[in-house]
């Protein structure tokens, strides 16, 4: 079998890898059976030369791989007919922007494994970037904060080689007594308790958050039966929702009422009811001043999140008043940090993450076949949708 790590090719650029060097030599010298390829780079978070350091070949046309490993979209006239790709295609929720990708695919007889898709009998995902975004994302929300109240500076993520660089400029930031509400308790909520514990934020209860106040820094975690309720019950029950999500409310307004900064990692689909609404956003007790959509559906659960941000220029401001977008840290506006690519931030640290989940959980399984993981994540194959994958008949027809 052999093995092609592709370049990435989407704009706005992406550098993140599937595999690291390291773990590329690791993978030839315990599976004597793969040969394994690295297509050229010139945005790479490793760059060529670690590779041929590392003993690895660069190739620049893999059409003679059996399994094409990649991190975001593959551009439509890149795609091998044929082919296995592994990457994040982002069409499981139908989105506009990539159904000619998903046409493409079927069009080119190609099996496509959506990394998102890949996930083990119970529902739970076996690897993302969550973690990663999670960190970036608080450290963004922060940051935020912090320039839009004059209290404290931090610099930006992109701006250090690693997190092990990051970590050393929170030890010189001193944070005002914030309320920071976070959702969520997946891979994001994971990474944004990490950067709440390196800030010696400290947790507390739902109860405590939303009735006292703190002489320190403090957030508290929801998770979905903390947030959604029953129209009719009052009550969260897991199946029900995840089946029928119309039937429930939100019940979020005690923390937007309490809180200053909201940490968003909660999944959303279309159907779940938004945190708030924007009418809820002109009362005068709707207390948040920064939003960190760290899942960035726009126009999702956030009402108030009207486009994806860049890196460059992660923040926007919100006029409760007028729905409108306005430039950032303005008194009264409601600031929006909605970078959708988080962990490129962090590029090293992700793509190492994500390697290790990939050569542990995910690699055993494209040796031994057609395993029922990888049957599970595979949307598209042979010219047609995979049956799990039916109920997108109509978004490629």
């Amino acid at each position: 079998m052999k093995i092609g790590v592709l370049k990435e090719g989407k704009n706005p650029p992406d550098n993140r890898v599937a595999l690291s060097p390291h773990q590329c030599k690791v993978i030839l010298r315990k599976n004597p059976s793969v040969e394994l390829v690295v297509q050229p780079s010139p945005i790479r978070c490793y760059n060529d030369s670690e590779y041929l350091e590392a003993g690895i070949t660069l190739q620049t046309d893999l059409s003679d791989c059996n399994i094409l490993l990649g991190i975001k979209e593959v551009p439509i006239d890149e795609l091998i007919a044929n082919k296995t790709y592994c990457f994040f295609s982002h069409t499981k929720k139908k989105q506009p922007h990539n159904k000619k990708l998903l046409q493409t695919i079927i069009e080119k007889k190609i099996r496509l494994i959506d990394y998102e898709c890949l996930t083990y009998s119970d529902g739970q995902r076996v690897l993302g970037f969550g973690f990663f975004a999670g960190i970036v994302g608080a450290h963004n929300g922060l940051l935020t904060y912090g320039k839009k109240t004059g209290n404290f500076n931090l610099p930006p993520v992109h701006k250090f080689k690693d997190f092990r660089e990051v970590i050393r400029q929170y030890f010189e930031v001193k944070l005002p007594n914030i309320k920071i509400v976070s959702t969520g308790n997946g891979r994001v909520s994971t990474g944004v308790q990490e950067t709440m514990n390196m800030f010696d934020i400290k947790r507390v209860s739902k109860d405590d958050f939303t009735t006292k106040e703190f002489e320190y820094p403090v957030y508290c975690e929801l998770i979905a039966e903390d947030l959604y309720k029953h129209k009719d019950t009052h009550v969260y029950h897991r199946k029900d929702f995840r089946n029928n999500p119309t039937n429930y409310y939100c019940d979020f307004a005690k923390y937007y009422k309490a809180a200053d900064v909201m940490l968003n990692g909660v999944y959303w689909q279309k159907g779940i009811a938004p945190f708030f609404t924007l009418e809820e956003m002109r009362k005068a007790d709707f207390n948040l001043q920064v939003i960190a959509d760290i899942t960035c559906d726009v126009n999702g659960s956030i009402p108030c999140n009207l486009e994806a941000t860049s890196i460059d220029d992660p923040t926007y401001g919100f006029d409760p008043k007028t729905f409108e977008k306005t430039k950032p840290f303005k008194p009264g506006m409601v600031d929006i940090m909605a970078v959708d690519n988080l962990p490129n931030e962090l590029p090293r640290d992700a793509s190492d993450f994500f390697g290790v989940q990939f050569t542990k959980n995910v690699l055993p399984e494209i040796l031994e076949g057609k395993t029922e993981l990888l049957q599970r994540a595979t949307i598209a194959e042979g010219g047609d949708l995979t049956s799990t994958y039916e109920y997108l008949r109509d978004y490629v027809n």
